[in-house]
């Protein structure tokens, strides 16, 4: 509130000399942000001024009472004091709109005794609303004209004393905002998080409306209070202090809301005096004259006030909503739209014009979502009234076309309401959508996301559906049951036809969740659906073809499913997910509807059918649906058990036998036992009167769907231990006739047998992971040793075949198209056994097998070993990496038995070459050093433990048996940080410190290469440039690292920095020369005598290593 200015005499003086130190700084930087001003108005000039700190446009409002600011009027020339009220109109928006009326009422009073206090504490109300808790001073002002005076209207800061200006004119006040710079400027009243914004932002619009509603009878066309309270607004919102613009533009629209409000009523009084003027004309009394003399004065004064009231609305718009329509800030132009399309809604004989409605259309083209979707729901509100449609009709052929785009907003919510005002404009009016644009809206029936869905799917079923009507010239003589009939008929092929002519989509299901809002009742009508396939095409009525009957099959069967489980779809989003109670109930009863009829016409349609797989296939799919409590479900669940185990003929046994598979595998028949009933024609061999291989490979697949049934409903069927206990054994039993079956003598029962061994496993250990404890759930089963070995002997020996291998009954290359269907069947089988792995079903070191083949068989099955060394290395990192050394190893002792025995090569052997190469890929996998440091460092401790540990010297084994291995572990040299690099030296040299080693032999020479490759990786060098280098002798116990330690300090650099750049350059220059020449060369081989260039510049390289630090490390460019 702002106080008077005899209250505040003693402040009067230091507020003059601010006054003046304003003029002083006239010309400061403005304290504006360009991103946030949103003024298309301001001079360049200004907007290239300096930009304070961030977040000084105005003061965080820290509690929901403000505190009063001190106002002193300076020129004013009353001195009678007025009675400080102990509320603030601030204050009042905390207290509800009861009280903000009785203290609006107050004010309205207080207005009328002293219109200039009352008009300040107004004024100081808005600028407290912005969250500005400064100093106001107000003086003032004699003519609006005065170009000295409107020369002062700037808004400036002063880094100085750190404080903010802002001088305007409210006349006839000229006002200075001033509140300091520093303070928190990120939330202001309006955009506060929480209840609290949206609280303040509603209450402040009341506050609004009901100041006008309670002045419209009086002071409202004093020409005073609306003259100063527009202009206080108007050049508020030209601020470039965000909280001034938002704040004073949402008052600003809520003030003209208000006074359409009031206008509406006088348009109201002035129809009522016109019709009673009319009344009064036809009488001819004298005192009817004098009446009508009187009720036209009525008139023209309300038309008066109605006019002034639209050249207020008319100065608010051309002031405030065309500047700020377009703001920088997304929440005005939102404010701007939301309210223009309330003011041409309710005040249409005004605002309802093309000048108007332009604006609309335009700002459908704004990024923001926010704005695009303010427009498109006031347009929602001017389509839905018929009256006001002919005034559209220029803006609806200008903007159909960005309407019609706006489907494919970004933003889901503007897409949906912008298919929900098209849907309105189809509905309102048959010609303004054409058949085009109905194709291009259809389409959206497929969208993902249901709500938009939904809406194309009423407009199909309001468009296409809904207004057919049966043809027929003897409609009275039909029944009411036949006309329904006839009714669905023709909607049902109008929806065929339209399902048929859509070529870009083929989603039966997704067309009928969209129609299952609007359409629900033509969906459920199960009855006439399944009459209309069961009608024969000879009737007098035209029959569909089989196209169309398999189409209608798929919505009988989309129908039920919509009925049984809900919208949820895969791939379609916004869906509601958690019903209700009616909702349940609802489908309850339509299960309930759906299992008593299509358990009785269910046979007959399969029987009509029999001839089609797909849709008997579809047919298929119903029972699932039904209700198991149903009676008639419980009558026909005896009947349907076709097989025996004891049949004599192989042919009804494999009959029955696929007719049951085709129903385990979506249905779950456990309650039949199954299980029991197969599992014995596992236990004989075929050789010995056993079942014959085409039978056991439908008994494993059936057996395999009774475990994987059996294991998915633990949590419903698993109510005691003894269940628990009982489900182990199950599990056991079928993995040791599967085991069994793996050595059979026919390919495909062996195949199945391993997937069907897998996959239970798999699905046993994932219902192990996600068992709740608080419940039975499935017991612990580990996989015998036989069978984890018979597993990795099947796949090395079924997978990993080919042409270059020996034994070639699994692949014959009679064609490509069986080529690449044996390939597809070995990936599904390495497949199967990896995932055994990554759910820790196997060890992980049995991986080893599957890793040797990586490189070999790298076009067939490289994805997915690499597939299954990324999923066990995020499982253990360091078991992972011992993995890769483990099959490394077992390659390396393969190669090295071959080589002593002098036998012939062994398809599982492979060649020292290619051991190396499936090292340096291996190497390769890690990428990250810092995060497989360790794994690095463990892979080179294991490899010269491997090669030094076990061995003791002799003059008849003077070197390691597997000292070789050794140039293959230098494949992981590169991926050794330099610390370790050491670490890893000073351990090679702890194993190498016990043995008598000459570096000249030729024996010797994998241990010279791998030294080689962890010196040469600390300056970036290859291993081959170090060879003829390390052939000087060191002490066993003496490295050039440990040489270095004993010094005690760090050596004197012997070059200049400029040398060592130099010399840098030319070693990396050497070295890619030395590695193209060293390419193709052996590892083991050394050259005799090497260039005396490279032996310098080897040692240069070498005395230039040993000089870091141990905590140095360098990085490569």
């Amino acid at each position: 509130m702002i106080p008077e200015p005899t209250a505040t005499a003693a402040s009067r003086a230091s507020a003059q000399t601010r006054n003046s130190h304003d003029e002083a700084n006239s010309s400061g930087p403005v304290n504006h942000s360009e991103d946030e001003s949103g003024n298309e108005n301001r001079q360049k000039s200004v907007r290239r001024r300096k930009r304070p700190h961030e977040g000084s446009e105005n003061v965080k409002r820290k509690s929901a009472k403000a505190s009063r600011s001190s106002v002193s009027r300076a020129g004013g020339s009353r001195g009678k004091q007025r009675h400080v009220e102990a509320v603030t109109l601030f204050e009042v928006v905390t207290m509800g709109r009861s009280a903000m009326q009785a203290v609006i009422d107050d004010w309205i009073e207080a207005y009328v005794t002293d219109r200039d206090s009352s008009l300040l504490d107004l004024i100081s109300f808005f600028i407290q609303c912005s969250g500005c808790k400064g100093v106001v001073t107000a003086e003032m002002c004699q003519s609006k004209e005065d170009s000295e005076v409107m020369s002062k209207m700037v808004e400036e800061l002063d880094e100085v004393s750190g404080l903010q200006y802002k001088k305007f004119l409210a006349f006839p006040w000229i006002l200075t905002v001033t509140w300091p710079m520093d303070t928190d400027s990120v939330e202001y009243p309006l955009i506060q998080s929480g209840p609290y914004g949206r609280w303040f932002h509603s209450e402040f619009c009341d506050f609004v409306s009901v100041l006008v509603a309670q002045c419209q009878h009086s002071v409202i066309f004093d020409s005073y209070l609306m003259n100063s309270l527009i202009s206080l607004l108007t050049e508020l919102s030209d601020s470039y202090v965000r909280a001034f613009r938002h704040t004073c533009t949402l008052a600003a629209v809520k003030l003209l809301s208000s006074l359409v409000a009031v206008a509406l009523s006088l348009s109201v009084g002035i129809e009522n005096s016109q019709k009673l003027h009319e009344v009064q004309k036809t009488k001819t009394r004298q005192k009817s004259t004098l009446q009508q003399e009187r009720i036209q004065k009525k008139i023209t004064e309300l038309q008066e006030k109605r006019a002034e009231l639209e050249s207020m609305m008319d100065i608010i718009f051309k002031g405030i909503f065309l500047k700020r329509y377009r703001d920088v800030l997304p929440e005005i132009r939102s404010i701007c739209m939301e309210e223009l399309g309330l003011w041409m809604k309710l005040y249409s004989s005004a605002f309802l014009t093309d000048s108007y409605l332009k604006y609309m259309g335009w700002m459908m083209h704004d990024k923001m979502p926010d704005v695009r979707l303010k427009c498109v729901l006031g347009l929602q509100g001017l389509y839905g009234d018929p009256p006001l449609l002919p005034k559209l009709d220029l803006f609806t052929s200008r903007f159909k076309e960005r309407m019609i785009s706006m489907t494919l907003d970004k933003d889901n919510e503007v897409a949906v309401q912008t298919m929900k005002l098209l849907l309105l404009i189809s509905k309102t009016s048959d010609d303004v959508l054409s058949t085009k644009d109905y194709k291009q809206l259809l389409q959206f029936v497929y969208s993902s996301q249901r709500p938009l869905a939904a809406t194309a799917g009423e407009l199909l079923f309001s468009r296409l559906l809904n207004t057919v009507a049966p043809a027929s010239d003897t409609q009275d003589e039909i029944s009411e049951a036949e006309a329904h009939k006839q009714q669905t008929s023709a909607r049902l092929k109008a929806l065929l036809q339209f399902y048929q002519e859509s070529e870009l989509h083929k989603h039966v299901v997704y067309l009928v969740d969209s129609l299952w809002d609007c359409g629900g009742a033509l969906l459920k009508d199960w009855h006439t659906l399944t009459s209309i396939l069961l009608q024969d095409s000879s009737s007098h009525s035209p029959g569909l073809t089989q196209a169309e009957q398999a189409v209608l099959v798929e919505i009988l069967v989309a129908s039920v499913r919509q009925a049984a489980e809900g919208p949820a779809l895969a791939g379609r989003s916004g869906a509601k997910k958690v019903m209700n109670a009616r909702e349940k109930k609802i489908q309850l009863d339509d299960c309930t509807k759906l299992t008593d009829h299509l358990l009785v016409v269910l046979p007959k349609l399969l029987s009509k059918f029999s001839g089609s797989c797909d849709i008997v296939a579809s047919l298929m799919k119903i029972p699932q649906y039904f209700l198991s409590e149903c009676p008639e479900a419980d009558h026909t669940q005896g009947e349907s058990q076709s097989f025996s185990a004891d049949e004599e003929k192989t042919g009804e046994i494999l009959a029955a036998l696929k007719k049951l598979r085709a129903f385990h595998n979506c249905h779950d028949l456990l309650k039949w036992n199954v299980f029991e009933l197969l599992s014995p024609l596992l236990s004989v061999e075929s050789s010995e009167g056993g079942a014959p291989p085409e039978v056991l490979l439908e008994v494993l697949q059936c057996l395999c769907y009774c475990m994987l049934w059996s294991l998915n409903t633990s949590t419903e069927t698993l109510t005691s231990r003894e269940k628990a206990v009982a489900q182990r054994l199950q599990l056991r039993l079928f993995c040791e006739r599967g085991n069994r079956c793996l050595s059979h003598s026919d390919h495909s029962v062996r195949q199945q047998a391993f997937l069907g061994v897998c996959d239970v496993l798999t699905a046993h250990s994932y219902q192990l992971q996600v068992w709740d404890p608080s419940s039975f759930g499935p017991l612990l089963y580990t996989p015998s040793p036989k069978l984890q070995r018979a597993l990795l002997t099947f796949v090395c020996m079924h997978v990993f075949v080919g042409p270059d291998c020996d034994s070639q009954s699994s692949v014959r290359e009679n064609s490509e198209v069986e080529r690449l269907e044996d390939l597809h069947k070995r990936r599904n089988l390495l497949a199967a056994f990896c995932k055994l792995i990554v759910h820790g079903v196997l060890e992980m070191s049995m991986a080893a097998e599957v890793f040797m083949y990586y490189v070999k068989y790298y076009n067939d099955f490289g994805d997915i070993i690499k597939e299954m060394m990324y999923r066990t290395r995020q499982m253990d990192r360091i078991e992972s990496a011992r993995t890769l050394v483990l099959c490394l190893q077992q390659l390396f002792v393969r190669l090295k038995q071959e080589q002593e025995s002098g036998g012939r090569a062994h398809p599982g052997v492979q060649t020292f070459t290619c051991i190396k190469e499936l090292a340096r890929r291996f190497a390769l996998t890690f990428g990250d050093l810092v995060k497989f440091r360790e794994c690095v460092v463990m892979i080179h401790r294991n490899g010269i433990e491997f090669v030094f540990q076990e061995f003791s010297q002799t003059p008849e084994t003077p070197t390691p048996p597997y000292l070789s291995y050794l140039t293959i572990l230098s494949e992981f040299s590169g991926k050794l940080l330099k610390p370790d690099k050491k670490t890893v030296f000073s351990y090679l040299q702890k194993h190498t410190a016990e043995h008598v080693i000459d570096l000249r032999e030729e024996s010797w020479q994998p241990l010279i290469y791998y030294r080689a490759s962890l010196l040469a990786a600390a300056e970036g060098e290859d291993a081959v440039s170090y060879v003829s280098s390390d052939r000087k002798l060191y002490p066993p116990n003496r490295s050039p690292f440990s040489k270095q330690k004993l010094e005690g300090s760090k050596s004197p650099c012997a070059f200049s920095p400029v040398d060592s750049k130099a010399s840098k350059v030319h070693r990396s220059s050497f070295s890619s020369s030395n590695q193209e020449r060293t390419a193709d060369v052996d590892p083991f081989s050394v050259p005799v005598e090497p260039p005396a260039k490279s032996l310098n510049i080897e040692g240069s390289v070498l005395s230039a290593g040993n000089e870091a630090d141990d905590d140095t490390v360098e990085v490569e460019l």
